[in-house]
């Protein structure tokens, strides 16, 4: 694979780094998962003029990256040749399937090939990952991404990358069609770490807004209003100016579109889960992340899920619904 790197741009031993330039040779690349966020990412490279191949065993996503133009095959056997290989997956027993064992991509892959795995799971797969791509003269890296679906299909995500900087700065200009901003935390699983970290807090602010934006209508407040105020106030935040969880205020918020899944509940509850184990393995106190856990845990179990996570609104909305019956009721007995 040939890079040309003429604009990389780093500030301090973390790197922020960005590659400006246009000019690279189209690589051979394998994308596995082809899902909401697979599909526009893997787009992009093809659009750069890259050759992308995608693997996917779920019809419904194989169907659909088909009618994007892409070819698609259902066995990881395909991957092998490729120069960089790209992974989103739900979960890390899907990554450990997918790249570990004898039947694992690790065993088969030509060494030197560059492996990117942009999932969001635990630190300690991730460092495992590295390890035994290492074993096998394989070059791996942690890029999980912020940014949602929107931030995918608009090219805007910022991918947080563990492991070495020399890998890094080889697949920088593959990343680049696909990112705002590519930031390096560091060696291997310190990507992983910042995206529950993120991810954790991110939980935590749209569980606290969700609360409060229902508390505001309940006790007479407009939404509108409120969002005017809380916007040029102490309480601001991305999540309110971005995610605003009650309709018709912000319209490009998922409220405004049926709570459409920009990033779905159950993913939500997939990695505050991930932030409470590491708290855990760390002896670190994590009461106020266990709450939210909580909390989106019970709206995905009462058909949430597969909403974005701002639905945790609409689940408060009913508890605090039934919670003013049961008041009534006891009152009148």
């Amino acid at each position: 694979m040939s890079v040309h790197l003429n604009d990389l741009e780093r500030h301090h031993d973390h790197a922020v780094v960005r590659c400006r330039s246009k000019e690279w040779n189209m690589t051979q690349i394998a994308w596995i998962g082809l899902g909401r966020m697979g599909l526009p990412m893997a787009s992009h490279l093809k659009a750069a003029g890259h050759d992308v191949l995608g693997i996917e065993n779920y019809a419904a996503a194989a169907e659909r990256a088909r009618a994007a133009g892409f070819a698609v095959s259902e066995t990881l056997e395909a991957a092998n040749g490729a120069e960089v290989i790209f992974s989103m997956l739900p979960t890390a027993a899907d990554v450990r399937s997918v790249y570990l064992g004898a039947d694992g991509l690790f065993a088969s892959l030509r060494p030197g090939t560059i492996v990117v795995d942009s999932s969001t799971i635990d630190v300690a797969t991730a460092r495992l990952l590295a390890e035994d791509a290492a074993a096998h003269q394989l070059r791996f890296l942690d890029a999980p991404v912020s940014g949602g679906v929107k931030g995918a299909e608009a090219a805007t995500l910022t991918f947080m990358v563990g492991g070495d900087k020399d890998t890094l700065e080889a697949v920088m200009p593959i990343l680049e069609p696909m990112s705002g901003r590519v930031i390096s935390a560091g060696g291997a699983g310190t990507g992983q770490a910042a995206k529950i970290v993120n991810n954790m807090i991110m939980g935590v602010s749209t569980a606290a807004t969700c609360e409060g934006i229902l508390l505001a209508q309940r006790i007479g407040l407009d939404p509108s209003v409120f969002f005017e105020i809380a916007t040029t106030s102490t309480c601001d935040s991305w999540v309110i100016r971005t995610l605003f969880p009650a309709p018709g205020i912000v319209a490009t918020a998922p409220s405004s579109d049926g709570y459409a899944a920009g990033f779905m509940t159950k993913l939500m509850v997939k990695d505050l889960a991930l932030a409470v184990e590491a708290a855990k393995q760390t002896a670190t106190p994590a009461t106020v992340t266990e709450t939210a856990l909580a909390a989106y845990a019970d709206a995905m179990n009462n058909g949430f899920g597969e909403l974005d996570c701002t639905s945790l609104y609409l689940s408060m909305s009913e508890i605090a619904d039934e919670m003013a019956r049961t008041a009534d009721s006891q009152a009148s007995a």
